[in-house]
């Protein structure tokens, strides 16, 4: 990862990684695992009205057989 990065960059992120008490790649190699997008998230259950709103577009059933 410090191949792709600039002399300035490598000496901001060095310093960063001093004030942690860290070395350079422990530092860049925690920063890439925050950097990874959280896992996605369960699809949120549709609201009451919502719910009535679908079950009104639904066709009516027929009455029960006697």
């Amino acid at each position: 990862m410090t191949d792709k990065m600039s002399a300035g960059q490598k000496a901001y992120e060095a310093k960063r990684a001093a004030k942690k008490g860290q070395s350079l790649d422990k530092h860049l190699a925690e920063k890439a695992k925050q950097a990874a997008p959280p896992a996605p998230k369960a699809p949120k259950k549709p609201g009451l009205l919502s719910r009535l709103l679908d079950r009104a577009h639904q066709p009516l059933k027929p009455p029960p057989k006697k």
